[in-house]
């Protein structure tokens, strides 16, 4: 159970006495950034087993390297490059798991889509949406990703991906373009 005291506690203090082998103390940072880390894993992955254990895995790799953040950007920003790190990872090992047994007879590849869909609990537009996203190359996904569905400005995406401003802003307006002619052909 999270010690109620540590709900007020900034998260320098939190790093601190986790740090100091203080459990409580990392499972409200746990507690404070679950969500964020389930949104944006589950928007590149989709609502898979995978996207949960990669969600675990997040925290896991935070747990162990928690000693190496200095503090000079936002805690949250820490964790979400821990998040899209294993999630790209897991992007491209299923990419090369799929490729493996996915040949023709000619030495051609297919094309996979790499999430799961879970029909029976999504509305038919979110379906759409989701299908149209997963079809992007990662590179633009994990931009619209972080641009439209999680709210971070530009400038925040640009610090978290560690990518020039003027990359970021390109990779949308590709990404978008790409999207709308997702859409239209579904």
């Amino acid at each position: 159970m999270i010690n109620e005291s540590y709900k007020v506690t900034e998260e320098v203090e939190l790093v601190k006495a986790s740090l100091n082998g203080d459990k409580n103390a990392f499972g409200e940072i746990v507690n404070r950034y679950q969500k964020m880390v389930a949104r944006t894993v589950k928007g590149m992955l989709g609502d898979s087993i995978f996207a949960e254990d990669i969600g675990q895995e997040v925290f896991i790799n935070l747990y162990y390297s928690l000693s190496e953040f200095r503090g000079e950007a936002k805690l949250s920003t820490y964790i979400q490059k821990i998040a899209i790190n294993l999630t790209l990872n897991e992007i491209k090992r299923r990419k090369r798991f799929f490729s493996l047994f996915s040949q023709k007879a000619n030495n051609e590849m297919y094309e996979f889509e790499i999430a799961d869909y879970d029909t029976q609990e999504r509305k038919e537009a979110s379906e759409i949406v989701h299908k149209a996203l997963m079809g992007l190359d990662p590179k633009f996904r994990i931009i619209l990703t972080m641009r439209m569905l999680q709210g971070y400005t530009t400038k925040e995406t640009a610090e978290i991906l560690d990518l020039p401003l003027g990359t970021v802003l390109s990779r949308l307006s590709r990404a978008q373009d790409q999207l709308r002619n997702i859409l239209v052909k579904l």
